[in-house]
């Protein structure tokens, strides 16, 4: 069995004499103990089994923040498969990257989502517009009790030098789809660190606002709480109303969201303040303005803690005091962090430049493996070099006490809604649309700090901006879809 069920095995293991064996997931009105939880996690890994998955096999779930996600990252856990969160909303040339990177066995997710992706039995359907072979349909099957079906395909395992275990998706420099495999050791010291740095033990409770696909949720939420025997409290609808009542009455220790949620709910005239000052909220996947950060301690009481985390770093810094929402403050335990040159070479405090991050967590191994081009001994973003340093590709600077603060990217990638965008790729599918010369994608930031994307586009014949919008809507992510079209 892998590291995750090993953590369900060993809490409910702990809890064995206690009355109800503890919480371990909270939806909404629903509780599930540990026992509970092990029990629902070996009947599906059973039926996983039935299915024809076995150990070594990939497995994508494309699911949001529900019980049913972790149910079956669990069961796959204990038979061994490697666990592929994927975005629910991935689609078109981002899965068929996916599929092609990672020959996933299976895929869990709702009905009929793909239709126009595998070919059913025989050979492989061709993919005309990205010449691939698409996967052959093996079987598609209901997933007991749920409105879940798992398809499985004729797929040739992927034979890395790493031992997987989780592998999430993020995008690389270039704009394209790229996994992050972890392996035992990784999130054994993403949990730790975590667990150490934020005072999470067994009687806390977690909760995320994030979606589990994604860095934030799965690190500062499920890998912590299983690595800790933790509650977790899952919410697979973003409500500013229950993530506020949650705070009120002290249902979570440990909360993580976006500024723009947190701006939300202080904005809230009815939200009260948290009745325990010792609620660590936690505001991370874009930068924390000033005016959030002091709106927010007026109405809870509590301060906003920014951090910085990454698929390929896990967390990374944290400013635990709360004082100064401009810093990420100081490295989480085990984490070491530098600013140096594109070679490598260490900069002095105060000056700006690439950051770099070493420790147990950080990620070495990707999937395509691409090799992406470098000038002289340039070290490329999101690599690492001989002595374990990785290239995050983000600009920043450290100050005497070793204060890390954030200053922008060195490539086109920003951030939205906590997930990565590049805007080259914006630009390109603007670009496709038949009365279009050239088009220039940017960031733009609201008076709360909440970032959307916004294009600046030269016609060569008539179209407006609803037709532009539209045309990306068929064929990006709903959060890469600019917000607002300008004409030059």
């Amino acid at each position: 069995m892998s590291l995750l069920y090993e953590w369900l095995d060993n809490a409910a293991g702990v809890r064995r004499g206690t009355m109800g064996g503890g919480q371990a997931l909270i939806y909404r009105d629903t509780y599930l103990s540990w026992h509970g939880l092990r029990h629902r996690v070996n009947r599906r890994a059973n039926e996983l089994k039935g299915f024809g998955v076995g150990a070594g096999d990939w497995v994508g779930l494309m699911l949001g923040s529900v019980p049913e996600f972790v149910v079956l990252s669990l069961a796959l856990s204990k038979l061994d498969a490697v666990v592929v969160p994927l975005d629910p909303t991935l689609c078109g040339r981002d899965l068929s990257m996916v599929f092609a990177a990672t020959h996933l066995r299976a895929l869990v997710n709702r009905p009929n989502a793909l239709i126009a992706f595998a070919a059913p039995g025989g050979a492989p359907a061709a993919d005309a517009k990205h010449d691939r072979p698409r996967a052959v349909l093996e079987s598609r099957r209901r997933i007991s009790g749920t409105l879940l079906t798992c398809s499985t395909f004729e797929r040739t395992p992927l034979k890395l030098h790493a031992v997987p275990e989780v592998v999430l998706f993020t995008l690389d420099a270039g704009g394209d789809p790229k996994g992050v495999v972890r392996e035992r050791r990784q999130l054994k010291s993403i949990g730790a660190a975590l667990a150490s740095t934020l005072d999470i033990d067994a009687p806390s409770r977690v909760s995320t606002a994030a979606a589990l696909h994604t860095s934030q949720g799965f690190d500062l939420g499920l890998c912590v709480a299983l690595a800790q025997g933790a509650g977790l409290v899952l919410d697979d609808e973003l409500v500013v109303a229950r993530l506020a009542k949650l705070l009120a009455e002290q249902g979570a220790d440990v909360v993580t969201a976006t500024p723009t949620l947190f701006a939300a709910m202080a904005r809230m005239p009815t939200a009260k303040p948290c009745r325990s000052r010792h609620v660590r909220c936690i505001s991370s996947g874009e930068p924390l303005s000033p005016a959030v950060a002091r709106a927010f301690r007026e109405r809870f009481k509590v301060p906003l803690l920014s951090c910085y985390q990454s698929m390929e770093t896990g967390p990374v810094a944290i400013d635990l005091g709360g004082k100064n929402p401009t810093t990420v403050g100081l490295p989480f335990a085990g984490v070491e962090i530098r600013v140096a040159d594109r070679q490598g070479t260490e900069m002095p405090a105060g000056a700006q430049g690439p950051v770099w991050v070493r420790g147990a967590g950080v990620s070495s191994t990707f999937v395509p493996p691409v090799r992406l081009r470098t000038r002289g001994s340039e070290i490329p973003i999101g690599r690492g070099d001989s002595d374990g340093w990785l290239r995050t590709g983000d600009i920043g600077s450290l100050d005497r006490d070793g204060r890390l603060t954030l200053c922008g990217r060195e490539d086109d990638l920003v951030k939205v809604e906590g997930r990565r965008v590049a805007l080259g790729e914006v630009e390109g599918c603007l670009e496709a649309f038949a009365n279009v010369r050239s088009a220039e994608a940017r960031l733009e930031y609201d008076e709360v700090g909440a970032s959307r994307v916004i294009a600046r586009v030269q016609r060569d014949g008539p179209c407006t901006p609803k037709q532009l919008i539209d045309h990306c809507a068929k064929h990006l992510a709903p959060h890469k879809v600019p917000a607002r079209v300008e004409f030059a």
